[in-house]
């Protein structure tokens, strides 16, 4: 039998990633030293109260609320604590200890990645994050290292899970987003307080990191903009289906050049936005998480799975684990984060996209002529309208699908179709993405 030299790993929090991580760390002891060469000794778990139940179990003698003393133990460290603090302090304290880091942390990572990557690299320590952005999901590693010789253009991705499982059971049942809401709870896919996920919040940060590792520049979460599904209604879904659309809360990152300045900037943005139904996105169903990735050499790429779960996200964990305890075996410093490009990132009116614009009007002669007169104005050229009148009524329903246009363009646009006196309503304001 080989005699393995041992790896001390010390786990911050035992939730149900934690917990995952721990069970498969004991379980699958013997076969994970085989592939790393070496043996991954768990040598403790430190939690707030040493008698929570765990998701799993695991030996009592592990568990110990000295968080500090487990990381000077330690050779790599996995935090999966979750927030800023005492997150933070914890992994510059593992850091600065000479260890190596694994985290899920996609708050920490969003607002203070470049600190923490500048600490690592100062000491030639790694942390490594596959865990903090889809789950199961392999995306960061492939632009991290696959896709490091491309050249990324641009990220569409389905990073939240609850808000997709809200607008599938939308689209596919016609319930409310209220009612959706209220099943993603019950089946535990929505928190207590689900503000996170349908604010949008959830997936700013993993945009930011996605823009972060794909364009090689520090995006902060407070450069993207963010929109969540709370204002998405089930006519709106309804609307959408029957034009041959879904709607999907996106992270976008891309590449942008100014048509006036030739300036080249970056882009990151979350909205609820209609996907074509032949878009491969259109087909990510319940909680599931996809990312479509289009590079300039590797063309397009999608990932796609379990975007949440503790086991599904404990496989993550592993990977990076697994990844780094090869590296200490091997020798050598850790791989340093590639964000030096300190390219722009620029504000959501420079962008250009499409919009479906659904308007309630008053019924009588003129009002298309002034409709689109408001548009021309605007420099906001449009592509398709359709209009429906209820019997009896004095009001027609308008809706206007656009050209590519700036944004600034069509914010303005929208704004004084809002003023017009012809225009009773704007009913639903939504960006198209993902055309094929």
């Amino acid at each position: 039998m080989i005699e393995y030299r041992s790896i001390r790993v010390g786990l911050l929090g035992a939730g149900s990633v934690g917990s995952q991580v721990a069970r498969l760390l004991l379980e699958h002891s013997d076969e994970l030293a085989q592939r790393v060469g070496a043996r991954l000794e768990l040598v403790g778990i430190a939690v707030r109260d040493t008698s929570a139940k765990r998701d799993a179990e695991l030996p009592a003698e592990l568990f110990t609320t000295d968080a500090e003393s487990l990381i000077l133990g330690s050779d790599i460290v996995i935090e999966l604590v979750g927030g800023i603090e005492p997150a933070r302090g914890l992994v510059l304290q593992a850091i600065g200890s000479g260890a190596d880091v694994v985290t899920g942390n996609k708050a920490l990572l969003a607002s203070h990645g470049p600190e923490l990557f500048a600490a690592a690299e100062q000491v030639g320590a790694q942390l490594s994050y596959e865990a903090a952005v889809a789950g199961a999901i392999p995306i960061i590693r492939p632009l991290r290292e696959s896709l490091a010789g491309d050249r990324v253009d641009r990220i569409l991705g389905i990073v939240n899970g609850t808000t997709n499982f809200i607008l599938d059971r939308m689209d596919t049942t016609g319930a409310s987003l209220e009612d959706a809401l209220a099943t993603a709870t019950e089946l535990g896919y929505a928190e207590a307080d689900p503000t996170a996920d349908i604010g949008g919040y959830d997936a700013a940060q993993k945009a930011a990191i996605l823009a972060s590792l794909a364009f090689h520049t520090s995006v902060p979460v407070e450069a993207v903009h963010r929109e969540g599904i709370t204002e998405v209604s089930a006519a709106q879904v309804e609307s959408a289906r029957k034009a041959g659309y879904v709607v999907k809360l996106l992270a976008i990152c891309e590449r942008l050049t100014d048509p006036e300045t030739g300036e080249e900037g970056v882009s990151a943005r979350v909205y609820p936005a209609l996907v074509p139904r032949s878009h491969p996105l259109a087909a990510v169903h319940g909680a599931n998480n996809a990312v479509f990735v289009e590079a300039s050499a590797a063309g397009p790429l999608m990932f796609y799975g379990a975007g949440a779960g503790g086991v599904q996200t404990a496989s993550a964990v592993l990977g990076d684990l697994v990844a780094i305890a090869r590296r200490r075996v091997s020798g050598g410093p850790g791989t340093a984060e590639s964000t030096q490009a300190e390219v722009p990132v620029l504000d959501i009116g420079r962008i250009t996209t499409r919009y479906a614009i659904t308007l309630e009007v008053t019924d009588e002669p003129g009002v298309l002529e002034q409709i689109a007169r408001i548009f021309a104005t605007h420099g906001v050229s449009v592509e398709q309208l359709q209009q429906s009148v209820s019997e009896g009524s004095q009001r027609a329903t308008l809706v206007i699908g656009t050209h590519e246009a700036k944004e600034s363009a069509l914010a303005e646009t929208v704004a004084a179709l809002a003023q017009s006196p012809v225009v009773a309503s704007v009913a639903s304001v939504l960006r198209v993405e993902g055309a094929v």
